[in-house]
């Protein structure tokens, strides 16, 4: 069972899907508060620390696209999209917005309570499996610290999401290797998107953006392979 003390925002225009939610995510001890439009979850999401979001897509005032990219501009909190729409586009437009994870209507509330508790494992557990023997993953200009799932640019922290940090510690775990956008699509998002590779840019940006506010030397550090892909160069400056 989960601890009580992991705190779950569910956003749906529908009182029976969140009531729904509520019942067996409070179940398995996390502790739930609601929102019913995007205002309001926009409101609390920025104003409170979760440790989820689920997000319904299509919703009153601001839909879920809106408040997840609002949302991203100033907090990392791990994001669920939920959402009626199954076509191909809107899967990825949710992950280009920022979502850590898509589940599609009608869905099995169960299998809700499975991913949230996938979503907060990788959150806390993505670097386990790459651990150094001091726990850290260091450069000259960036420090990766396993232990606290926290990143350091020339010592000041930088605040990413759970894909953005799995996709910098992706790269950073092997320097100078070249990665095709194929292939971080899936090692990292474990998802095909049949050739559409816009994710894979629109998160290698938004990491740059985030170093670049912090240390533009650890920013010049993911470098872009023009036809290629992506690497991690270490003596890029």
């Amino acid at each position: 069972m989960e601890s009580d003390e992991q705190k779950v925002l569910v956003v749906d225009d529908e009182e029976r899907i969140r009531r729904l939610l509520r019942m067996y995510l409070e179940r398995e001890g996390f502790e739930i508060d609601e929102a019913q439009d995007g205002d309001e979850a926009l409101h609390k999401g920025l104003k409170d620390d979760y440790d989820v979001i689920l997000l319904d897509l299509m919703m009153p005032g601001k839909d879920g696209m809106e408040v997840c990219r609002d949302i991203r501009v100033k907090k990392a909190t791990p994001i669920m999209m939920l959402t009626a729409k199954g076509e191909e586009v809107s899967r990825i437009h949710g992950f280009e917005a920022g979502t850590d994870d898509y589940i599609v209507k009608p869905f099995s509330p169960r299998e809700v309570v499975l991913r949230v508790k996938a979503l907060l494992r990788r959150t806390t557990n993505v670097i386990q499996s790459s651990k150094t023997p001091k726990d850290m993953i260091e450069f000259p200009y960036l420090t990766i610290d396993n232990d606290a799932h926290r990143v350091l640019a020339e010592n000041k922290e930088v605040s990413l999401t759970p894909k953005e940090y799995e996709l910098l510690l992706f790269l950073a775990k092997s320097p100078d290797k070249v990665f095709e956008r194929e292939e971080l699509l899936k090692e990292v998002w474990k998802y095909e998107f049949f050739g559409d590779l816009r994710t894979v840019d629109t998160h290698v940006k938004r990491l740059r953006e985030k170093l670049n506010k912090v240390s533009a030397n650890a920013a010049t550090m993911i470098v872009t392979v023009w036809g290629v892909g992506y690497k991690f160069e270490v003596n890029a400056s």
